[in-house]
């Protein structure tokens, strides 16, 4: 028997209003919260979303999806496929960016020289501006025994080898962005490259040569309103630039020139071109140590490359512009060693032909080939 039986009949109606109440009182509250919002109440809220919210449930309309939900795809359906990326800078399988939005389409160029606002990394960040690499074999059908220029007389070489390792250390960084009044970026680079008799024990395996070239750098960016060429093309930047190059010798082995350059940038999908036109700085005569260097050397230099997949690939060739006897042709493959990281190692192939692949050869012809390793992309 319940304990509610032995309650007498006199108390029965408020122990039973009580419950009554209690059970009334939350309903009336939930109640009164589902209450519909009048059209001022709506229109008085300040957040577009929210304001939309409350209409659609003054309306009895169903709230929108979530954007996690909308993305769900229904049941039984088959999903498109996602297309790889073909930029070597974007990850491993990731799509490649939607070209209809209102957000730039990233390109390697501009990447590369931070060209768009969404590109842009700041100032003092060191990056790499040439190929870094290290050819452990380096190849030449011929060695330049007796380098001379026209004011420095010829000085006889140990007997080296025509097999050495080769390397080179480039690296940039970018000193102002944005500049008021004319836009652009500031960048300064400073490049190292060397030849080294790594097999020639009997020479105390000696540097053969080594170049220095320090450079100033102005880019910038084309406006969106000029960028677009004939053929799918897009010329993306110009540059303005100083540079110094030199071999750190002294004389007669001295070699070196001041120039001024200008450039600019051309892409088209996973294509590139780059064009400069070098103006050297006058010496006098009688501190010059190669004054005849851009007849071979080049006056203008045009690089093409192509960048797909995990393969990257570039010509260089640079010209006297008066004379084809003269300049000379560079051609480079890269693949990555790790095929899940293609910013890291990379298998690199260097193939050179022509005048001046060192500074103290500038005015001597041979070919080469290297094999080695690239890194510190950019």
């Amino acid at each position: 028997m319940s304990f509610d039986s032995y309650i007498a009949p006199s108390r029965l109606p408020a122990r039973r209003l009580a419950a009554l109440v209690s059970i009334s009182l939350p309903a009336l509250a939930a109640a009164q919260t589902t209450t519909l919002p009048t059209l001022d109440h709506c229109a008085a809220i300040g957040a577009s979303a929210d304001r939309l919210a409350c209409y659609d449930k003054l309306a009895g309309r169903a709230p929108a999806p979530t954007e996690s939900a909308a993305k769900q795809p229904a049941p039984g359906a088959v999903s498109a496929p996602t297309p790889p990326a073909t930029s070597l800078l974007a990850p491993t399988g990731a799509p490649l960016p939607d070209n209809t939005g209102e957000k730039p389409m990233s390109t390697l160029m501009s990447k590369y020289w931070e060209l768009d606002a969404s590109d842009k990394r700041g100032i003092f960040n060191f990056v790499g501006y040439q190929p870094n690499y290290v050819l452990p074999l380096h190849v030449t059908d011929r060695i330049n025994r007796a380098p001379q220029s026209p004011t420095q007389v010829a000085v006889q070489q140990p007997d080296f080898r025509r097999d050495e390792a080769k390397f080179q250390l480039s690296l940039r960084t970018k000193f102002a962005q944005d500049l008021p009044l004319i836009g652009g970026d500031v960048w300064g680079a400073f490049t190292q490259h060397a030849m080294w008799q790594i097999y020639n024990g009997t020479d105390s395996k000696p540097f053969r040569n080594t170049d220095y070239q320090p450079e100033l750098i102005y880019v910038l960016p084309t406006a969106k309103g000029l960028r677009e060429l004939p053929f799918g093309w897009q010329w993306r930047y110009t540059q303005l630039a100083l540079a110094h190059q030199s071999n750190g010798q002294s004389d007669p082995l001295s070699r070196s020139w001041n120039r001024v350059y200008v450039g600019a940038g051309f892409e088209r999908g996973d294509w590139s071109f780059t064009a400069r036109f070098n103006q050297r700085l006058n010496e006098n005569i009688e501190t010059d140590n190669n004054p005849d260097l851009v007849s071979f050397r080049g006056r203008g230099e045009f690089q093409l490359t192509w960048a797909q997949g995990l393969h990257t690939a570039s010509v260089l060739y640079r010209t006297s512009l008066r004379n084809v006897q003269y300049g000379a042709v560079q051609a480079e493959w890269t693949y990555p060693i790790f095929k899940d990281q293609p910013n890291s190692l990379r298998w690199f192939v260097q193939g050179f032909s022509g005048y001046g692949e060192t500074l103290t050869d500038y005015n001597f012809r041979q070919t080469s080939v290297g094999i080695g390793v690239t890194f510190l992309q950019f």
